[in-house]
Formats: C-alpha cells, structure tokens, sequence
C-alpha cells in the first residue's frame, strides 16, 4: 500500500496555500469585517451588560409577552433568570447571548436571502447542497482554524467559525418554506397581476413564515451549542467556565456552568417556539 500513500493528494496542502493567500492578500476585507464584527458585539455586551440585571430580566420577559402571549412562558423566562443570577453567571451568560445574537443577526441577514435565491433556482440549490452538507459535516474544531488565521483571537473568531457552522440551517428551512409555497395561491397572485416582487413579499415570505421562524429557532440553539468551543478561540462566555473545569477537573463547576447553558437553551427555545404564540395553553 506503499505506492498509494506515496502519491497522497495534496489536499491539506492546497488548503493551506489557498489560506496563505487568503491572509496574504484579503488583510484589508477580514480586518474590515473584523472591525464590524467586534463593534456589533460591543453594542450587544454595552445593552445588556450596562442596565441593572432586572432591567435585563423584564425586557426579556417583556418580549416573551409580546411573542407568546403566555403568562407561564414569561415566568419560566423570569425563573431562568434569577437561577443564573443566583448561581453568579449574569457576566458569562450576557457574553454567550451577545455571540448567539450576534450569529442571529449575520446568519438569518445571509441565509434567508441566499434561501429566497436557491427556491427561485433550483440549479443554484442543486450546486448548493454539498457546500451545505460540508459546513454541516466538517468537524466545527476545523472552522477555528482560519477563523484564528484571519481574525487572531477573541469573540470574532468564535463568532465567524459559530456562523460557518450554523449558516446552513436558516438557508435549508428559508428554500424549503419558499418552495413549498401553494402553487394555489402562486397561480391566484399571477392571476391578480402581481409582479415578482410582489409574490414575495405577500404569497410567499408569509407562506414561508413559520419554516423561518424555524430557521431562527434552530439557529439560535446551533450557535449556543458553539459556546464551548468558541471559548477555545478566546471567546467570552458560558464557555469560558466549562473549559476550565475540564482543564482542571472542576466537577462542581463544569456542571453548574453546564447547567447554565442549558437553561438558557431552555429559555431561547420557549420564547421563539414556533406556533406557541397566539395564547397557547401549554
């Protein structure tokens, strides 16, 4: 098997290379892109980090309200709260949503439109799919690699490998809720002479809705998964903790600091669960 390993494809060479110039040769857009990044951070840290916590706390509880239109949601929103705040985790936790917001914000801004783009063509998807699959598949550890290489350490880095992981998902669900739109209601709006622009907007996104609001869903649980291992890239947040009670075999810590991120899993996913607005009883 010799004569086979000697004639290796040089695929970790040409990625490395491509990289290099990359580095070499985009300085200016990453460090542009970096500067945007960091100051869309530094906005979310400053509104949630400056207010006293229980401001925090209500305009949360007030958005649930006006989301969910459930007095248990809200309460579950206010208790989640006030465990983290009790357990001294309020600076960790507000550091982990500005990073999910954050990927909230550039993949839902990315996604939604590139999902619009491949319903409309089918070819365009077609060639989308394995890049897709790619993103999905690749170990996330790989992202952080050019993520460092391009944009150093800190919350930018963890935030670019989070939106390379997570990209997919808004992008799949935004194609699915287009394409599947009624032919029905297509046909009455061609039937109305409605233009293309106006399909969109008026037949087709609201069609489309709830697989979106799935997509934000499923983004926004994706990127709070990532919380870990953007730590490893010197990203603030929940993260932060886990990594070090695993470095030092902390069981105390690694399992309250856990916990934490799984009630604010908890919480994200109740306050955007789609179809639990409306006064639902649950």
């Amino acid at each position: 098997m010799d004569w086979l390993t000697d004639n290796k494809i040089p695929v970790g060479d040409v990625a490395e290379t491509i990289f290099e110039g990359l580095e070499r040769n985009g300085r200016v857009v990453f460090d542009a892109i970096a500067d945007g990044l960091e100051a869309m951070i530094d906005a979310f840290l400053w509104l949630m980090q400056t207010p006293h916590p229980f401001i925090v706390i209500c305009v949360f509880v007030a958005i649930t309200w006006a989301l969910q239109r459930n007095w248990k949601t809200c309460a579950l929103i206010a208790l989640g709260f006030l465990f983290i705040l009790n357990q001294d985790y309020w600076e960790e936790t507000t550091e982990s949503l500005t990073l999910v917001l954050s990927a909230c914000i550039v993949c839902m801004g990315v996604g939604v439109p590139i999902g619009i783009a491949a319903a409309h063509r089918p070819r365009l998807y077609a060639w989308m799919r394995p890049v897709l699959d790619l993103m999905q598949t690749l170990p996330t550890f790989v992202y952080l690699i050019p993520a460092i290489v391009f944009f150093g350490i800190g919350m930018v880095p963890g935030l670019i490998a989070t939106v390379i992981f997570v990209l997919p998902a808004p992008i799949r669900l935004t194609h699915l809720g287009v394409s599947s739109t009624p032919t029905a209601l297509l046909e009455a709006a061609d039937a109305f002479g409605a233009t293309a622009r106006q399909k969109l907007w008026k037949v087709e996104l609201p069609s489309a809705l709830p697989q979106i609001m799935a997509g934000l869903n499923q983004t926004i649980m994706l990127s709070l998964s990532m919380v870990v291992i953007a730590a490893l890239v010197g990203a603030d947040g929940l993260g932060v903790p886990v990594v070090r009670a695993l470095n030092t075999v902390d069981t105390a810590k690694g399992f309250e600091s856990g916990l934490i991120i799984v009630v604010v899993a908890i919480m994200l996913d109740r306050m955007l669960r789609v179809g639990a607005n409306g006064g639902d009883k649950r």
